[in-house]
């Protein structure tokens, strides 16, 4: 079992997770991002050394008998895990055992204008994909796809997904310094976001050892890039020790500010200090802002 399942572990944007890795032996992915923590290897189209489905629900049937209270069963890979062979299968055998625990899937994305993927991932709660570019130099450079493989392709078959999917959408940005990280990147994945309209949009960057020289940016240059991301319910992800330069908003700025975008509650301790905290407790009270979650993550929104 443990060749196949991780966890269970804790996570502040989906609770309390098991993770079921689905190429557990090496490396099978159709991308070898700069930032993968992962050793570089060649891409490859399909997975071929992987757990049988049976060994898989075995596993799970196992752990879900010691692991109780699981708020998430997440589908992942040494690689991409939409390129296991018998996804389907899998997918439709753990939905029988799963119970009320919810299945997130974590993928590149690379695979989401196949319809057949699409839908085997319409039967999960959230899906979880990542857009860390929409140029096609950027993507090129930095997500270093499979032959064939083209970011205007993804874009289109997010857009097809999401016209379809009644679950949670994720889409997750991370940021290289150097690579994706201009203001020009930024307000062309603006554009695009909106008309994939994922429920919810993590913004991180490198928090472990890349497999290639690259590094990540700071806190204060994430916020800067989310901000671009307007109209958008918008989870900055840094997990790095910091203490930030707390910012003053009275009532009014605080209507205006969350107008523009959602705040999670994590974006709103890194920025408000004391008295705009205040400020902004006196509006939930006056119902003036309510909260909404969003695939594990509150936001304080406006009330319209």
């Amino acid at each position: 079992m443990s060749n196949i399942i991780f966890g269970p572990i804790t996570s502040r944007r989906f609770g309390q997770s098991l993770g079921i890795d689905l190429s557990p032996s090496s490396k099978q992915c159709n991308f070898d991002c700069l930032y993968c923590e992962l050793k570089g290897a060649k891409t490859v189209d399909k997975a071929s050394d992987v757990p049988s489905v049976t060994a898989v629900l075995n596993a799970l049937n196992e752990a879900l008998l010691k692991h109780h209270n699981l708020d998430v069963i997440t589908l992942t890979a040494n690689g991409e895990p939409t390129l296991y062979p018998e996804l389907d299968t899998l997918v439709d055998g753990i939905i029988k055992i799963k119970k009320e625990t919810k299945l997130l899937i974590l993928s590149n994305g690379s695979t989401i204008v196949d319809t057949s993927i699409q839908n085997i991932l319409s039967k999960l709660d959230i899906v979880k994909l990542s857009l860390d570019c929409v140029s096609p130099k950027c993507f090129k450079k930095l997500d270093r796809a499979h032959k064939g493989i083209e970011i205007n392709q993804i874009i289109e078959g997010m857009k097809a997904f999401r016209k379809r999917y009644l679950g949670e959408l994720v889409v997750e940005i991370l940021v290289v310094d150097g690579l994706n990280d201009t203001l020009d990147e930024f307000k062309a994945l603006n554009a695009v976001l909106h008309e994939i309209k994922p429920d919810r949009i993590d913004v991180g960057t490198i928090d472990r050892p890349p497999a290639y020289e690259v590094k990540g940016v700071s806190i204060e240059r994430l916020l800067e890039l989310a901000s671009l991301l307007e109209g958008l319910h918008v989870n900055i992800a840094y997990k790095k020790n910091y203490i930030p330069q707390k910012r003053h908003f009275n009532e009014e700025e605080i209507l205006e500010l969350l107008k523009r975008r959602p705040q999670s509650f994590e974006d709103i301790a890194l920025c408000f200090d004391e008295q705009s905290l205040e400020n902004l407790n006196s509006l939930v009270e006056e119902k003036c802002l309510y909260v909404k979650n969003i695939a594990g993550v509150d936001f304080y929104k406006v009330v319209l």
